[in-house]
């Protein structure tokens, strides 16, 4: 037994019952409220396809007027009426900034098909809770609400205001919240920094935490789209320069496109943060990696060693949409392919445009951006806030080294970051890298994670 596990022990047997019974109680009416509201935001449909998050937002809302938030500081805002968003302030003694809480309402689709429990109910099942939005970021979402609505109820004040925002618009792009807040209602959000729960946590290797990673920079999330144009006709009379086939030739190109690797501060801190925990076999290779300048043979065996350590350590690039023709019985007039690129944060996206251009090696394939790139500017590690964040995780699972790094995907953090807020991307859910199902088939976390992530989330929230 680990020393943590025993001082905690010993601690609860010198408890007076009566306050162990009230300790006890207090947890377990925390985990009851932790379902129910796991429980509504899953059932509630917030897809782009059919879903609302104004519905999520709506009822949320009612639950902190319910608990006595006053009216002013529980607002349902955005002009979407489809795509609204909630912005509740817990009002503190005045003694630091504002620090905002955010995670975003909205999820991708999932086909009830494609999954073997309903995407939109949660299913408690061996040990996980499924459903669409458990682990991005429903699960986080809800531990955020808890948090407030128990520190409410205790009537605790908080060193200065916690600002929550639940928002719309993260997974698609449309009527984006943060962008929409800070446009037009920047007051409503404006802090000293946030702490966005779309990410980073504890993560679990070998059976439990090994390090609770902080997302303090981010990929820059950059597509094309690849285009091949053609007059078509009959397709009773083919021809050999069909759209699709040459479009189809230049993404075979294209696949064997490697980026070079390398490191950066965040992934170099991450790395050699993680290889002290010393029981994964890939420890040698990441203490290597974690020095500066990293070593080179050490790149290229981690990066090989799994996605999640390929995509830490090279921007990528990859085709993920598909469309051509215009009818069955017609040669096709257009192909069209998008690639989305995660690009380090200090990548050169016109280097990327003339990287892909060889790699497709066609001039009559069109390449486009989508959209121009969004910089992402990478926030400041604050040691005093690493420090709470490991004081609250070492109370919840002992000792766990905090640690900064890069995210390979893109959050709203991007937005905030850009417009000056430092960010902090984290939870408290403890996951398996190797198990994640953001956006993919069968969704789930580990219950006792999201259970806790509430007592995590408590905890930070009364010591910040």
């Amino acid at each position: 037994m680990n020393r943590v596990l025993t001082s905690a022990l010993l601690a609860a047997l010198c408890l007076p019952p009566a306050a162990a019974h009230a300790t006890d109680v207090a947890i377990g009416a925390q985990n009851a409220l932790g379902r129910e509201l796991l429980n509504e935001l899953i059932t509630t449909d917030t897809t782009s396809e059919h879903g609302s998050t104004t519905v999520a937002a709506e009822r949320l809302a009612k639950r902190f007027i319910a608990a006595g938030f006053a009216p002013a500081d529980v607002q349902v805002v955005g002009d979407d009426p489809k795509r609204r968003n909630l912005v509740v302030r817990l009002h503190g003694r005045g003694e630091r900034e504002p620090i905002l809480l955010l995670a975003h309402l909205d999820v991708v689709e999932a086909r009830r098909e494609d999954w073997h429990v309903d995407p939109f109910v949660l299913t408690e099942r061996d040990g996980y809770f499924y459903g669409r939005g458990t682990m991005d970021i429903k699960g986080g979402g809800a531990g955020l609400v808890d948090a407030l609505l128990r520190l409410h109820r205790e009537g605790f004040k908080p060193k200065g205001d916690y600002i929550l925002a639940l928002t719309a618009g993260e997974e698609d792009g449309i009527s984006n919240g943060v962008q929409w807040l800070l446009a037009h209602r920047p007051e409503l959000i404006r802090s000293a920094y946030s702490i966005n729960v779309d990410g980073g946590g504890p993560e679990i290797r070998n059976g439990k935490p090994a390090v609770l990673s902080v997302e303090t920079a981010e990929k820059v999330f950059l597509s094309y789209t690849l285009t091949v144009r053609n007059p078509g006709g009959h397709s009773s009379l083919p021809t050999p320069d069909n759209a699709i086939y040459r479009l189809a030739k230049g993404l075979d190109r294209l696949s064997s496109l490697q980026f070079p690797l390398r490191s950066n501060s965040a992934t170099r801190g991450y790395y050699a943060e993680l290889a002290t925990f010393g029981t994964d076999k890939n420890a040698a290779d990441m203490r290597a990696v974690g020095k500066d300048p990293s070593d080179p043979a050490a790149l290229k065996r981690l990066a090989a060693s799994s996605t999640y350590n390929n995509a830490q350590l090279r921007s990528t690039c990859v085709p993920t949409l598909l469309q051509g023709g215009h009818a069955e019985n017609a040669l096709p007039q257009m192909a069209r392919a998008t690639i989305n690129c995660r690009l380090l944060p200090d990548e050169d996206p016109n280097r990327v445009d003339l990287m892909l251009k060889n790699a497709v090696a066609d001039a009559g394939i069109e390449i486009s951006r989508v959209a121009p790139p969004q910089p992402s500017p990478p926030s400041p590690v604050d040691p005093a806030l690493f420090a709470q964040i490991a004081s609250a995780a070492k109370s919840v699972w002992g000792a766990v080294p905090v640690s900064p790094m890069m995210s390979a995907g893109a959050s709203d953090s991007v937005f905030l970051r850009a417009a000056g807020m430092p960010s902090y991307v984290f939870n408290g859910l403890p996951y398996d890298v190797d198990d994640d199902r953001s956006h993919g088939q069968d969704e789930r976390i580990l219950v006792s994670s999201y259970y806790q992530s509430l007592e995590f989330n408590y905890r930070l929230l009364k010591d910040l």
